[in-house]
């Protein structure tokens, strides 16, 4: 059910979304776990922390920068409004999206959730008892109210090696290498169907699809996306086709989506779930961003940021840490204006070194927008440090309240509830 007690499960149509010309920037930034790939990177030592947020609180009217980022969407605006009238606890609890297990909500994560007004949840592990079982844990999330809203609920059903739920009640989703050699349109008749098992299933959300390219002559040797068989083909132009129909057969079942992992996995040679991943190929102008230009362009609701670092980007941080690709490459390079979201910033090792808090703070001051936590013994740290950071200057309390408002923006979209 939703805050309203309505559910609108088919969403119109969006042609090119979050894109309505440029407005100057505000006080900051314009605005899984292991199975979601991409939650590593060299771990950035402590001391940057204060810089990273030193940079993202500088303003156009103060550093003379040219206005780069586009003015928000009307939803955007009505969901901002409603974002002011929470409280700022309220409104850190809404920027983050906590693991739960495909067996059963555990009293350690129902407790982190509550206690924390946590906005977003995301199944972890995979799952074959069918859609009977789903549903009921579903439904048990769907009873618990998140700052007086319904929580959202995401999985990770790209098909293939990365195919969360399964058995009756779900297909047997095809690997994107497979998806990418279908005939124009089969592609988003087919995620229509798997969206809509998982709507039925209680899913609002599907963290995919895989925007990555991967050079044919790195298949083998990309081991997070192209070894595994996770991207549509070897070339931009065929991974743009397969994103933009995977992207509307999802909204043609009312699931919202997010592509991924900006501003691309296709080139490293090191899985982000295990190690240290640089990435020396990909520019801020490059061909292999046209995937995630396309999917934008065709409505996708969410952009996963990778946890790789990208020395011809941001040789001194992680994607998920830099300002750098979140906000001046997704933002106002794509102009993209809907939810930024991490990759797992809560298991995984590689970000081991980073204070959990910090980990927050810096993806929140790069202009991020919802953090994917697989841990709930780290919560209330991440949650901490976030309100003080918000608490520290008008800047900061702004970028906070602005990423609540992109993010409750997402639940309407997904039917939640209505801004008003």
């Amino acid at each position: 059910m939703t805050a309203t007690g309505v559910v609108h499960r088919a969403r119109p149509k969006k042609a090119i979304p979050w894109r309505f010309g440029r407005l100057p920037r505000i006080a900051v930034a314009a605005t899984c776990a292991s199975l979601l790939v991409g939650c590593s990177a060299e771990p950035a030592a402590n001391s940057l922390v204060p810089h990273a947020i030193a940079e993202a609180s500088n303003t156009a009217a103060s550093n003379g920068l040219p206005d780069s980022s586009p003015s928000p969407s009307p939803d955007t605006v009505r969901c901002r409004a409603k974002a002011d009238s929470l409280t700022a606890e309220q409104q850190a609890g809404q920027l983050f999206m906590i693991g739960v297990s495909t067996s059963g909500l555990d009293d350690k994560t129902r407790k982190a959730i509550e206690s924390g007004s946590i906005g977003a949840v995301v199944l972890l592990g995979n799952s074959s008892e069918g859609a009977s079982r789903i549903s009921t844990i579903t439904s048990e999330l769907g009873e618990m109210q998140s700052a007086g809203m319904p929580l959202l609920i995401a999985v990770d059903q790209e098909g293939g090696h990365v195919q969360r739920l399964k058995g009756p009640g779900f297909s047997d989703i095809p690997n994107a290498v497979e998806q990418g050699s279908l005939a124009d349109g089969q592609l988003r008749s087919r995620a229509q169907t798997w969206g809509t098992e998982l709507a039925d299933a209680g899913i609002h959300y599907d963290l995919a699809p895989v925007a990555d390219v991967v050079p044919k002559d790195k298949q083998d040797s990309n081991a997070p996306i192209g070894k595994r068989n996770r991207n549509f083909g070897n070339d931009a132009t065929a991974v743009s086709r397969s994103v933009v129909e995977f992207t509307q057969g999802m909204q043609d079942a009312g699931i919202v989506t997010s592509l991924k992992h900006f501003p691309g996995l296709g080139e490293v040679t090191v899985n982000t779930d295990h190690g240290v991943a640089k990435d020396s190929d990909i520019t801020a102008d490059g061909e292999s961003l046209e995937p995630f230009r396309r999917g934008i362009e065709a409505g996708a609701d969410s952009v996963m940021i990778s946890s790789a670092i990208f020395t011809r980007i941001d040789p001194d941080q992680e994607g998920v840490f830099s300002r750098k690709i979140v906000t001046d490459m997704l933002r106002g390079d794509l102009g993209f204006q809907g939810v930024a979201i991490s990759d797992d910033l809560g298991a995984a090792v590689a970000v081991g070194n980073v204070k959990p808090g910090d980990r927050a703070v810096r993806f929140f001051a790069a202009g991020g927008d919802l953090l994917i936590n697989a841990d709930p013994s780290l919560m209330d740290e991440m949650l901490k440090a976030t309100i003080a950071w918000a608490a520290e200057n008008p800047g900061n309390a702004d970028r906070l309240a602005e990423s609540a408002g992109r993010v409750l923006a997402l639940k309407e979209s997904a039917g939640l509830l209505n801004c008003g």
